[in-house]
């Protein structure tokens, strides 16, 4: 075939397909693309084009004749030779070849036959058709040097376009490569700086911190000192006290015995006139009947040295009552107030307490007479029941969101506030988990609402969590409202739904109760409009009212750490206007909002009574459930913070658990109760507080699960050192660990385990402390063999000729020996044989030889029991 591609055609030439395409086109060859056929005209047609370009001429070209052979007759005998004739050039279309035939006729000196005429134009003939071939083949040669020499040219051209290309791609790199060295050496410079800032700063707020302690516990040794000054001036007094009235008593006995010695004796009457006009009874002193009784001031914590100073006791009294009640305590160890008081109770000291909150109660109390514009607000109601019964689905129809697709394994784990706006008026729901871990977060739930809507399955009924809801509701005296879900389903059945709520005290109004119930389908959204109109139906009997100017006071719903923001704390309004900028106090921590946001993350500037929002600036993640109040100034908040964290921690190690005496022994030897450690980091406080609680629930008395600390945020390089030091597993949910830590980890052997689901947490946890027990066999008898006689080997000892009368007997196997259904010996075999071979195994049937190790009291009529030891893989 003389047709080849153009992609064959750019392989053959070297040339780069879209340039020899191009060239084509130019030429007047239409192809479309690399793998268009080119004829052999085609191809003539680029040359020609190519000849063109670089000024090549398409004049015929002098031809050159080759060497050729012809034959002549001589004589009459015409005899054939052979002559070779000269090269010769010579033009196309020329007469040189007609004149030279011309020539050489007129040379001949003789008249040729007629025979030799038509064989010398038959020579002539064959002679043109060979220089016509030869013209021919001259042509294609000369064809194909000019083709090799423009493939050659187009070759060349397309190297240098590579090598230009290459160059520029070369320069490019090289000009990006020294564009990204110098970003990475500005982005390193910043880094840099900003590292040098945060040292700065942490070293700043270090030594801040470090001057406050110093003045607090100045504070606390004067106000220990002048304590300790007035008691002993208490003390000296008392003594002093107690001196002068037993001097009183020593001068009155004596005055006394010197009165009868005079009594005795006549007196004269001088003396006896004298004696009339002295005063009566001048030394006479009677004896206090009361002990003096002391009130002691107790504060939230005290060192025993201190009780016993001040209830004017020695310490080592009260040690000795301390471990009368079962503690063991030394006279520096801390005790809170609920000891001390148990303490003077024994001791019979009055006590009463001191009210360390005096400086709250002035600030709310403030607070309370800046509060004004008291009118209704809008409801909050908490969204609650089992799991997947349809409460966050329920949420979402009437937020028309989906929220569940966003919690990990389609459960909830989080508390979702939102702030909705229905047609019949506005609502504030809280939607809390319905996992059994999640306890706590519900029963907060519960303390900050106003109305619980209990979300019950029509198919499924009453379920566990159904019933702690109802608890949780019932404890925090809300009006209950039930909601029968997924009534759209075949199997539902709400009639036996209510009559499993009579067992629980709840009595549905449409049978003579007071709880009112709801049959709706969050999937279709039947009955929803009817629920909210009973949930607001339900909030104007309450009669909801708050004051929405004044100071802010609010319930920390969640709060997390925000690697991008900070600390983010979700806050629901109960009173007063919050307001960015405010200074707040919430628990241990304090700020002033940065930043509010709603729920949808829109930011707002402020919010009232029943508004859910998330504020950023405190200095740390306060607990779920903590109250949150705005303060006047940064000072106040400060100063209030600091005493509540001195307060936490004296409280904190106050109620560490005590040594008791029967514990002093419990974890040595053979009872020592293995532990498994755990370190549990979360996205949110709530989670931290579900996962620590359900590790603590799986401790048995064999296996203890220790959670060394539960913080919010990512795992740090310092959660790794924790780690390693108690030699915990580091639980991380919701959470990474960062480079460093990751590394430290990966060198350390640190077990570091990722989840976003509760359930797997939880279950991987089991599996550790499974592994942790010991291990647990159980027996099985294999083979029973009777003896049958008794003889004695000179080399071995004793031996028991026996039957197999069960099972069969396996050489290792243990085995005990039985006489009258009795174990009279536990051990191992030593032989066992059949005939003269020594055998492994002898089945029912078949009689053996058995010789029994170490024993030698084998009696006919007993019995060799093989048993053998399996395993059991334990449970908790």
């Amino acid at each position: 075939m003389n047709e080849v591609t153009v992609k064959a055609l750019s392989e053959q030439t070297k040339t780069d397909v879209d340039k020899l395409i191009e060239q084509l086109k130019e030429a007047g060859v239409d192809v479309a693309d690399e793998n268009a056929s080119i004829s052999k005209e085609e191809k003539q047609k680029l040359l020609t084009y190519l000849r063109n370009r670089h000024g090549k001429s398409d004049a015929p070209k002098k031809r050159i004749a080759l060497k050729k052979k012809s034959t002549i007759g001589v004589g009459r005998d015409r005899v054939a030779v052979e002559v070779r004739s000269k090269k010769k050039v010579i033009k196309s279309n020329s007469k040189t070849y007609e004149a030279g035939k011309k020539a050489t006729q007129e040379e001949k000196p003789r008249r040729l036959s007629a025979s030799e005429i038509a064989k010398k134009l038959a020579v002539e003939k064959r002679l043109q058709q060979g220089d016509a071939i030869r013209q021919s083949e001259v042509e294609k040669h000369e064809i194909a040097e000019r083709e090799a020499k423009e493939l050659a040219i187009m070759e060349a051209s397309s190297r240098k376009e590579k090598a230009k290309n290459e160059a520029r791609r070369k320069s490019e790199e090289k000009a990006k490569t020294e564009l990204g060295a110098e970003q990475k050496a500005l982005e390193k410079e910043a880094k840099i700086k900003a590292e040098a800032e945060r040292v700065k700063n942490l070293e700043k707020d270090a030594k801040a911190n470090a001057e406050s302690e110093l003045k607090k516990q100045q504070e606390r040794e004067k106000s220990t000192k002048e304590d300790k000054e007035k008691d002993e001036v208490a003390r000296q007094q008392a003594a002093a006290d107690y001196q002068r009235q037993v001097e009183v008593e020593q001068l009155g006995a004596a005055k006394f015995r010197e009165d009868r010695k005079a009594s005795r004796k006549k007196p004269r009457k001088g003396q006896q006139r004298r004696r009339a006009f002295l005063p009566q009874n001048k030394h006479k002193f009677e004896k206090p009947q009361k002990e003096v009784v002391v009130e002691i001031a107790l504060p939230e914590t005290l060192t025993v040295g201190e009780l016993a100073q001040k209830a004017n006791k020695k310490s080592s009294e009260l040690i000795m009552q301390l471990m009368r009640m079962g503690s063991m305590m030394t006279i520096n160890q801390i005790l809170d107030r609920d000891t001390a008081t148990l303490v003077l109770e024994e001791m019979g000291v009055k006590y009463s307490y001191i009210n360390e909150n005096a400086t709250e109660d002035s600030l709310l109390k403030s607070a309370e007479s800046k509060l004004g514009d008291y009118r209704e607000r809008a409801p909050i109601v908490t969204i609650m029941g089992h799991v997947d019964h349809g409460k966050t689905s329920l949420l979402d129809y009437i937020r028309s969101t989906r929220v569940t697709a966003g919690e990990a394994g389609g459960i909830t784990q989080h508390i979702g506030s939102y702030h909705v706006k229905t047609k019949n008026g506005i609502v504030t729901f809280l939607d809390t988990p319905g996992h059994a871990a999640f306890t706590a977060m519900r029963a907060r739930g519960a303390q900050v609402t106003d109305i619980v809507v209990i979300v019950v399955a029509a198919d499924d009924g009453i379920m566990p969590q159904t019933v702690e809801a109802i608890q949780h509701a019932k404890a925090a005296g809300v009006p209950i409202i039930i909601a029968i879900n997924k009534i759209d389903k075949t199997d539902a059945d709400p009639e036996k739904v209510k009559s499993e709520l009579t067992q629980h005290d709840v009595v549905p109004d449409d049978w003579g109760g007071d709880v009112m119930v709801s049959h709706i389908s969050a999937k279709t959204g039947e009955g929803v409009n009817e629920l909210l109109e009973k949930i607001l139906l339900e909030s104007e009997v309450l009669e909801l009212k708050s004051y929405h100017t004044g100071p802010a006071k609010g319930m920390v719903i969640e709060s997390r750490v925000d690697k991008g923001r900070g600390v983010v704390a979700s806050v629901i309004v109960q009173r007063g206007e919050l307001q960015k900028s405010d200074f707040v106090l919430s628990g241990t921590e304090y700020g002033r909002i940065r930043a509010m946001n709603d729920e949808n993350g829109q930011l707002i500037i402020k919010a009232g009574p029943s508004m859910p929002v998330e504020i950023l600036g405190l200095s740390g993640a306060p607990m779920a459930g903590e109250e949150l109040i705005s303060v006047q100034d940064e000072k106040v908040a400060k100063e209030l913070a600091g005493q509540r964290q001195t307060k936490a921690k004296d409280v904190k190690l106050a109620r560490q658990q005590k040594t008791k005496l029967e514990n002093l022994f419990a974890n040595v030897g053979d009872n020592q109760a293995e532990e498994v450690n755990v370190l549990i980091k979360t996205d949110v406080q709530g989670s931290a507080e579900a996962l620590r609680e359900s590790f603590i629930k799986l401790s048995t008395e064999e296996v203890a699960v220790k959670v060394v600390s539960a913080t919010v945020g990512g795992i740090t390089e310092s959660d790794i050192n924790l780690a390693i030091a108690s030699d915990a597993t580091i639980i991380g949910f919701n959470v990474r660990a960062e480079s460093g830590a990751k590394k430290l980890s990966e060198v350390e052997g640190v077990d570091l385990r990722y989840y976003s689901i509760i359930y797997e947490a939880i279950e991987d946890v089991k599996q550790a402390m499974i592994g942790k027990l010991s291990p647990a066999f159980k027996e099985e008898i294999v083979g029973i063999a009777e003896v049958r006689n008794v003889f004695k080997a000179p080399k071995i000892g004793q031996i028991a000729g026996c039957m197999v009368i069960d099972g069969y007997v396996k050489r290792t196997n243990p085995m005990r020996v039985l006489r009258d259904n009795a174990v009279i010996y536990e051990g191992e075999l030593e032989s066992l044989r059949r005939f003269k071979d020594d055998v492994n195994e002898v089945r029912a049937g078949t009689e053996c030889g058995i010789g029994v190790k170490n024993y030698d009291d084998v009696k006919v009529g007993d019995q060799i029991e093989c048993y053998q030891r399996t395993e059991v893989v334990r449970e908790l």
